[in-house]
């Protein structure tokens, strides 16, 4: 179809099915291929296209002073019939070329619609870019077209399949779907297809693939029964099918025979609106279909151009009106006697011209669902805005060299092309259209839905969009309310390989199989996860361990020895008690210290001893509670100076009453003047200050501190003061050790001294308990944790000062409060007296 202009488009539509190829021969002329079966639709693109330009050639904004033309091709559905109609657009048809002294004029067409094929498009647009010749295709959607290496002159008003796979995906994650099949056809729009499937496709953006088959191109009968029963097989319920329909109708029928029903369909754009595939006997299985469908447009003023369109019985025609009477014959069920020659007809009716259209059910007059008509529609616009500023350029501030501008009586492809790359402009029907430095319209698609009405009937339901902009991105808008399921439950299907994994577990991919089949795997303790589907378990916090569920990081339970506790209110009792009988048995000596026991026994030092036992007790408190600085520091040094203060009376007693022993033989009286009061008070002054001095020096070099301790439980924190330095601690020990044993031995040695009562026994029954108490302490404090080493060390201070305290002054009250006849010093005196 031609009509001529100043500037000529050129154009590439299915305006026919199928064609005859004619034999090839050396010797015999080349004839063209005869194209039958006539397409409607690739009709009704053709004629948006001279409908578009037509309207612009009356727009008096739009190219003013400026007449478009056009020249459409038929490509009859065949690679090589298309590719001879770009070059043909694009080259011209002349047999011969006359070389003329100046080539001068423009090109037999600036730019071309089309074509509708992938396929096509990558050969057409493989030579046309050598020559930069700017093509826009309507409904080539193959991503690799996206390739400016390869096609820097392609573009498009539809998306690319890149995107419609990503819209598809979007449409997985919105329902859950993690697990679907994927059928593809045998070419470049299938094949491409299947690559940003499996490049964007993944567990986090939408799921896994459960198989991927290719469609077979022709009637394969047992392929097909395997595709299917790989599909009826699999759990997957959700089938994406990248194919056209005729790919698609021979499936369908083995999928019928099968009986494969509970299945969710998602269609491609090129099938998504398929009448053919919406026969009655295929419902009971498609019904419920999601589809992507190309953005639907309005176009006013398209139908009142169609119905303008009339048959010519004129036999000396152009191919244009032939191309009507075929569109007329096919529409009226009529021929033209005789039938033009070229094509094959089925007889029927004459045809007689005067029929009208508005009479008839055709998808010629639709002009509800204009999809790849306004895809048409925005192509002839894009080049014509391109064109226009073009046109507009004011000369010397061109963008070409030397500042220059198009000429519009010479001008280049390229030329057009460096405009078509800018152009921005909005549709009547509210679309913006610009292409990215891919060639890529802003994408946008509908997303159709299969219904299935009560009374039999079938529409095709706009349920929502997905569209991408520069602002807000991909964007996904889906009315689940007018979505039809064709399920028992009417809801959206559940197709997962593997159940979500809940909060506490992690997911364990299954050996051998995708990512979307696993295992839900309870963390570790210590490690949660807190949302669905998590691939790895986190660590808590130092101080936070995991919840039984293993959901939440919560606070580790904190051990000391407390006040609160059993242990602790114990070992608190009974150093009270402990403290108390010290202050009791203090009271009973201060009331009875002019009674012979008490004096006899060297009342100061016996007073001394009972407030260091009271110290003894009391420190022991200092290890209950929760640590802190001033408790870990005073701690030790309490301890270590009350027990030498008490040890040191001990031994200085011990001392005493061998000094007393050695001066009552004959030549002994000098020996006492060495254990005068003075000389008593200040060996224990002396003795404790050593251990003082031990203390302070600890203290200032490695002063012991609080510290938690998660070493021995990981669910728990251990409270617990640290030494600071072994030394320090060991040499504490070691001198209360040493004036522990050196008081045992001089007590010993003096345990058979005349005397009826002879302290020195009592001093060395005091002292084999306490170094017993405190050779067990060790070992049993080293393998003690936590708590339990400040249990151990406080049950020593009171077994060992309760051991010190009833050895030592438990006879003395005993003969006090209930022997006081014995109180007397000639009771005391007695037994030494009868030796004598």
């Amino acid at each position: 179809m031609h009509m001529p202009g100043d500037v000529v488009f050129g154009g590439l539509f299915e305006m026919n099915f199928f064609s005859i190829q004619p034999e090839l021969s050396f010797t015999s002329e080349p004839q063209q291929p005869t194209c039958h079966g006539f397409d409607v639709l690739g009709f009704k693109q053709a004629q948006t296209m001279a409908f578009a330009i037509d309207e612009i050639n009356r727009n008096p904004n739009l190219l003013p002073n400026v007449t478009l033309g056009y020249s459409v091709y038929d490509n009859c559905n065949k690679l090589g019939i298309g590719f001879r109609a770009a070059l043909s657009l694009t080259s011209g048809q002349e047999d011969q070329v006359i070389i003329h002294e100046a080539c001068e004029g423009s090109p037999p067409v600036l730019g071309i619609v089309g074509d509708d094929s992938s396929t096509r498009s990558i050969a057409i647009s493989t030579v046309l870019g050598l020559y930069r010749v700017p093509t826009v295709s309507y409904f080539s959607t193959c991503s690799c077209l996206s390739d400016r290496q390869k096609f820097p002159s392609f573009f498009r008003t539809i998306p690319s399949d890149t995107f419609q796979v990503r819209a598809m995906i979007q449409i997985l994650k919105h329902f859950g779907w993690t697990w679907a099949g994927l059928l593809i056809s045998d070419n470049d729009y299938g094949l491409h297809a299947a690559r940003s499937f499996q490049s964007d496709l993944s567990p986090a953006d939408g799921g896994c693939l459960a198989y991927l088959e290719v469609l077979p191109q022709g009637d394969d009968p047992a392929e097909l029964r395997r595709i299917v029963d790989v599909m009826r097989k699999s759990t997957a319920r959700v089938v994406i099918v990248f194919a056209h329909e005729g790919h698609i109708i021979n499936l369908m029928e083995e999928v019928v025979r099968q009986n494969v029903t509970g299945l969710q369909w998602m269609a491609s754009e090129a099938w998504s609106s398929s009448a053919t595939l919406q026969a009655p006997h295929l419902m009971p299985y498609l019904a419920g279909t999601l589809g992507i469908a190309i953005r639907r447009g309005e176009i006013p003023g398209l139908r009142d151009f169609m119905l303008r369109i009339h048959a010519n019985l004129d036999q000396n025609n152009s191919y244009r009106i032939n191309m009507v009477n075929q569109f007329w014959e096919h529409t009226f069920k009529c021929r033209f006697a005789p039938p033009p020659s070229g094509w094959v007809e089925a007889g029927g009716a004459i045809c007689t011209g005067q029929e009208d259209l508005e009479t008839v059910q055709t998808e010629f007059l639709d002009i509800l669902n204009l999809r790849p008509e306004y895809n048409v529609y925005k192509a002839v616009y894009a080049l014509a805005y391109a064109l226009h500023e073009l046109l507009q350029c004011e000369p010397g501030r061109g963008p070409f060299s030397g500042n220059s501008c198009g000429d519009l009586q010479r001008l280049e492809p390229w030329q057009l092309l460096h405009y078509l790359q800018k152009v921005n402009f909005t549709t009547s029907f509210g679309d913006e259209v610009s292409f990215d430095e891919n060639g890529d319209v802003l994408p946008i698609y509908d997303i159709m839905n299969w219904q299935w009405l009560p009374d039999g009937g079938i529409k095709v339901q706009n349920v929502g969009e997905v569209k991408k902009s520069a602002l807000k991105g991909e964007e996904l808008t889906l009315h689940e309310d007018k979505i039809y399921w064709n399920f028992k439950s009417k809801k959206p299907p559940h197709s997962v390989c593997s159940e979500s994994c809940p909060p506490g577990t992690r997911r364990a991919r299954k050996k051998g199989e995708p990512e979307c089949c696993f295992d839900c795997i309870l963390c570790s303790e210590g490690k949660i996860s807190n949302k669905n589907d998590s691939t790895e378990c986190i660590s808590c916090p130092e101080d936070f361990w995991s919840s039984l569920q293993r959901d939440l990081c919560v606070p580790k339970k904190t051990e000391f020895l407390s006040y609160h506790e059993p242990l602790g209110i114990c070992l608190t009792a009974t150093s009270l008690l402990g403290t108390f009988i010290c202050a009791v048995v203090l009271c009973i000596f201060i009331c009875h210290r002019q009674t012979p026991i008490v004096r006899a026994n060297n009342s100061e030092l016996s007073f001394q001893l009972l407030v260091s036992l009271k110290l003894c007790f009391l420190c022991s408190l200092l290890f209950i509670g929760h640590p802190r600085l001033w408790t870990c520091q005073l701690r030790h040094a309490a301890f270590g100076i009350s027990f030498v203060l008490c040890v040191a009376c001990i031994l200085v007693k011990t001392m005493v009453v061998l000094a007393v022993f050695k001066a009552s033989k004959p030549g002994g009286g000098a020996s006492l003047k060495w254990f005068g009061a003075v000389q008593q008070r200040g060996t224990v002054l002396v003795l404790t200050s050593v251990q003082a001095a031990i203390c302070t020096a600890w203290l200032v070099s490695a002063s012991p501190v609080p510290h938690k301790n998660t070493q021995y439980h990981n669910d728990k924190i251990v409270y617990e003061c640290v030494v600071g330095s072994t030394i320090g601690f060991a040499v504490l020990l070691g001198y209360i050790g040493l004036l522990a044993l050196l008081s045992f031995l001089l007590a010993f040695l003096a345990r058979n001294l005349p005397d009826n009562f002879n302290e020195a026994k009592l001093i060395t029954f005091s002292m084999l308990i306490f170094c017993a108490v405190w050779v067990a302490f060790v070992p049993a404090y080293v393998s003690s944790p936590g708590k339990y080493a400040d249990a151990v060390e406080v049950f020593a201070i009171l077994a060992s000062s309760f051991g010190l305290l009833l050895a030592l002054f438990g006879p003395k009250c005993y003969i006090i409060l209930l022997r006081p006849e014995r109180n007397t010093k000639k009771a005391i005196m007695g037994r030494a007296t009868t030796k004598s």
